[in-house]
C-alpha cells in the first residue's frame, strides 16, 4: 500500500495489495461488503478495466494496532464504494480524496456512513450533496417459493440468449434510473462465462424474467439483478426466477443469499420478503454538484 500524509487511511491502485490488506476485513462481515466483495472479483477475472479506461482506487483504513477497520474502492467514473465507516474515519476519508480526486460524482454506502461522507464533503469542498438511489439490503432466511408457481421453467442462460439479455440489461438499469457500471454486452459475457444468469421461460419456451447472481465469494452470493420485461409483469415470472436462482445459490454451498431493492419500489420488496428475505440495512447514494 502506498505512503500517504494521512496515517489511518492506506491508498493504492494495486488490486493485489488492497486486497492482500483488506480481504480478512471484507470477508468478517460479508453481507454488509457484498458489493465490496463484488467488485473486487470482477476486476480479479476481469481485468482492472471490466468498468471503464480509469484506474480503480482502493483504500483501508488502519487502525493504531495494523488491523483494517474499514475500506472502500472506486472504478472511475462511478461514485466510490465505502464499507460502513466510523465517522473519524468518513472525516479522514474527505480530507485525502479532496486533494486526490476532488471531481468525485457522489458516494455510495449504508445510509449513515454515506450521510457522514456527504456532509464531509460539503464541508472539504464546497459541493452541493443530494441523496439519490435508496436501496435496502435483504438476506435470505427460509426460502419459501410462492405457490402456486407460474408455469414455465427455470434455465440457465447460453450464449444464443446474449441479445436478449444484453437489451433487457439495458432496460433494467434504465427503469432504476442508474447507468450501467459496465457494458451490456461485456455484462452478459462475465455472467454466461459461470452460469450468472437464470431465465424463467413460459411453456412455450418464451423468456419472461432473468434474475442473475454473483460469483460465490466469502460464502455469499447475491442476486442482482431481477428483470421483468413490463408486459409481462404482475405474472410471478420474476419471483419464480427469484426462487429459482436462489435454490442454485444454496445449492453452490452459499451460507448467505443475499439482494439490494429499490426501496422506492414496494412491489419488489414485498415480494422479497414474501419468498423469505429479511432486512438487513438500508443504502443510499448521494450524488455531488458543484
Amino acid at each position: 500500500m502506498s505512503n500517504d500524509p494521512y496515517p489511518h487511511w492506506q491508498l493504492t491502485q494495486d488490486l493485489d495489495a488492497f486486497r492482500a490488506r483488506a480481504d480478512a476485513f471484507l470477508r468478517s462481515e460479508p453481507a454488509l461488503h457484498t458489493a465490496l466483495l463484488s467488485v473486487t472479483d470482477t476486476l480479479r477475472v476481469s481485468g482492472l478495466h471490466a468498468y471503464g479506461e480509469g484506474a480503480p482506487h482502493f483504500g483501508a483504513y488502519v487502525d493504531e494496532g495494523g488491523r483494517v477497520r474499514g475500506a472502500f474502492l472506486r472504478t472511475p467514473p462511478y461514485r466510490p464504494v465505502l464499507s460502513p465507516l466510523a465517522p473519524e474515519a468518513v472525516d479522514a476519508l474527505a480530507r485525502q480524496l479532496a486533494d486526490l480526486t476532488p471531481d468525485l460524482p457522489g458516494v455510495a454506502a449504508d445510509e449513515e456512513t454515506a450521510e457522514g461522507f456527504a456532509r464531509a464533503w460539503e464541508k472539504r469542498t464546497g459541493a452541493t450533496a443530494a441523496p439519490g438511489y435508496r436501496q435496502r439490503l435483504y438476506r435470505l432466511g427460509t426460502l419459501t417459493p410462492p405457490e402456486p408457481a407460474p408455469p414455465g421453467r427455470a434455465r440457465l442462460a447460453v450464449e444464443g440468449d446474449r441479445e436478449l439479455l444484453a437489451r433487457w440489461h439495458g432496460e433494467f438499469t434504465e427503469a432504476v434510473g442508474e447507468p450501467s457500471a459496465m457494458d451490456p454486452g461485456a455484462w452478459v459475457d462475465a455472467r454466461l462465462a459461470y452460469g450468472g444468469i437464470t431465465l424463467w421461460e413460459t411453456p412455450d419456451g418464451t423468456p419472461a424474467a432473468m434474475a442473475g447472481a454473483t460469483r460465490l465469494i466469502a460464502g455469499q452470493v447475491r442476486v442482482a439483478p431481477v428483470y421483468t420485461p413490463a408486459g409481462l409483469r404482475g405474472r410471478g415470472y420474476g419471483g419464480a426466477a427469484t426462487v429459482a436462482v436462489t435454490r442454485a445459490a444454496l445449492d453452490a454451498g452459499a451460507a448467505e443469499v443475499l439482494l439490494f431493492t429499490d426501496l422506492a419500489n414496494p412491489t419488489s420488496n414485498g415480494l422479497y420478503q414474501r419468498i423469505g428475505y429479511r432486512p438487513v440495512r438500508d443504502f443510499t447514494q448521494y450524488d455531488f454538484s458543484v
